[in-house]
C-alpha cells in the first residue's frame, strides 16, 4: 500500500523511471510548451513584483515551478474542451489561449481585464476560449466540472472537461461527490490533481494516510494514473491518454501529478515550514529548464526570453474596474 511518508518531499526520489519513449519529441512540438511555460514563468513574476509594491491586492497564488503540468495537460486537449481550475490558475487561463494582457489588467482590477476587473487574481473566467473559471472554494469546483462534462454528454458533443486541483482538495467534499458523479454517469472529465505536497502549508504525510490521491479512483472502478510532473512531454503524453479514453468511451480518469512549488502558497505564506535547501534541491527538477536543455540537444540555439512588460505596461494604464453594485440584482 502506498501510506504517507514521514518526512520531506525528497527531490531524488520518483513517481517512476522516465520511459525513453514517452520522453522523444521534436523542436516543432517542444518549443511552443517552452515558450507557452516561459511566458507564464514571466507573467507570475510580473504579478510578484507588483503586489509586492502594492499594485495588486488581495490574494495571490502563483504557480511558478508547476507550470509543466498545465501547459503540458492544456496541449493534450482541444480548443473546444473545456478546462475548469482552482485560485492558482493564471498558468491554466494562459495555457488555454487568454492573453497575459487580461489576465494581468485583471490582478491589478482594472476595467480591461478579464472579468472587468471584478474578479481578481482567484475568479478568472473565458468563455471565448472555454476556461471555465478559477474558483477560490476548495474542492468546491470538483462538481462543476462534473457537470460541463454531464453537459457535454447530455449534448453529445463530443467535447471534453479537463478539471485541475490541489491534494489538499482530495480530503473534501466536493471532490468525493465530484469522483462519484464522474464514475457513476461515466463523465468525459479528466480529473488532474496537481500534488505540490504541501497543500496549503501541511506537507502531505501530515494530512494524508495514504499518499497516492489516484488510488481514490479504484473505489470508483475509474482509470488511474500517477507520474512526475517535470518534464512538459511526459505530461502532455500521459494526459493525452485520458483525454482518448474519456473522447472516445466517455469514461473519467483521475490523473495525480506529482510536482512542487517554488514559492509560499500565496504571496503572503514566506514558506517556512520548508528549508531552503530542500527547496533548491526541487529547483534542480525545474521543469523549464528541463524543457532547455531538450532543446538545446535538439540542436536549437538559445533563444531570446520573452518578455512581458507589454502587459505589465497595458494592465498598470487601465482604468480602475467600475462599482460592482449594478451587476447585483436588485429585488
Amino acid at each position: 500500500m502506498a501510506t504517507a511518508s514521514i518526512s520531506p518531499p525528497d527531490p531524488s526520489k520518483r513517481v517512476e523511471a522516465d520511459d525513453p519513449a514517452i520522453l522523444e519529441t521534436t523542436v516543432e512540438e517542444l518549443m511552443p510548451l517552452y515558450r507557452q511555460m516561459l511566458a507564464i514563468r514571466r507573467m507570475e513574476e510580473a504579478a510578484a513584483k507588483a503586489y509586492s509594491t502594492g499594485k495588486i491586492g488581495g490574494f495571490l497564488h502563483l504557480i511558478i515551478g508547476q507550470e509543466a503540468v498545465c501547459v503540458g495537460a492544456i496541449a493534450a486537449i482541444a480548443q473546444q474542451d473545456y478546462v475548469v481550475a482552482t485560485y492558482r490558475e493564471h498558468g491554466h487561463a494562459y495555457a488555454k489561449g487568454v492573453a497575459a494582457r487580461p489576465i494581468l489588467a485583471e490582478l491589478y482590477g482594472k476595467k480591461t481585464g478579464l472579468v472587468k476587473g471584478l474578479g481578481g487574481s482567484m475568479h478568472l473566467f473565458d468563455k471565448n476560449t472555454n476556461f471555465l473559471g478559477g474558483y477560490g472554494i476548495v474542492g468546491g469546483h470538483v462538481p462543476i466540472a462534473a457537470g460541463a462534462a454531464f453537459a457535454s454528454k447530455y449534448r453529445n458533443d463530443g467535447r471534453v472537461t479537463l478539471c485541475f486541483f490541489g491534494e489538499g482538495a482530495s480530503t473534501i467534499g466536493g471532490f468525493a461527490e465530484g469522483l462519484a458523479l464522474a464514475a457513476l454517469w461515466k463523465l468525459p472529465v479528466v480529473l488532474i490533481c496537481e500534488n505540490n505536497q504541501y497543500s496549503m502549508g501541511t506537507p502531505t504525510y501530515r494530512s494524508l494516510a495514504v499518499e497516492d490521491v489516484s488510488l481514490r479512483a479504484l473505489a470508483h472502478g475509474m482509470a488511474r494514473d500517477r507520474f512526475d510532473g517535470d518534464d512538459v512531454i511526459k505530461v502532455k503524453r500521459r494526459v493525452a491518454e485520458a483525454v482518448e479514453r474519456a473522447r472516445t468511451t466517455g469514461e473519467p480518469t483521475l490523473v495525480e501529478v506529482v510536482t512542487y512549488r517554488f514559492r509560499g502558497h500565496s504571496m503572503s505564506d514566506p514558506g517556512l515550514y520548508r528549508t531552503k535547501d530542500e527547496v533548491e534541491e526541487w529547483k534542480r527538477r525545474d521543469p523549464l529548464n528541463r524543457s532547455r536543455a531538450h532543446l538545446l540537444e535538439l540542436g536549437v540555439t538559445e533563444e531570446a526570453i520573452v518578455e512581458l512588460e507589454d502587459a505589465v505596461k497595458f494592465a498598470e494604464d487601465s482604468e480602475p474596474a467600475d462599482e460592482y453594485f449594478k451587476y447585483v440584482v436588485k429585488e
